[in-house]
């Protein structure tokens, strides 16, 4: 097959023994108890963003069933004095 295969997210991208130096790399670096520092601190990040994208998903569902509501009436241009004396408004005739 050539080698082309996907085995993962980061198979794909790195192999297994890559991936040991990576970690062994970080554990060195950061240490034993700024990993889990970390990994919450992630955790926390992935919760915020999945509830953020959840709420943008529901507002977007409820947006589009909402019942639209329903046109204004057209609004009637003002009269310009050509329009007024072509057309005088109609009077009621007093007794």
């Amino acid at each position: 097959m050539g080698g082309t295969e996907q085995i993962g997210v980061f198979g794909a991208i790195l192999g297994g023994t890559e991936l040991i130096v990576i970690f062994a790399a970080i554990l060195v670096l950061f240490g034993a108890k700024k990993i889990p520092e970390f990994a919450k601190g992630l955790g926390q990040g992935i919760k915020e963003f999945k509830k953020a994208s959840s709420d943008v998903t529901n507002e977007l569902h409820n947006a589009m069933n909402q019942e639209t509501p329903p046109p204004a009436p057209p609004v009637k241009p003002p009269a310009t004095p050509e329009t007024a004396a072509a057309n005088p408004p109609a009077t009621v005739p007093k007794a």
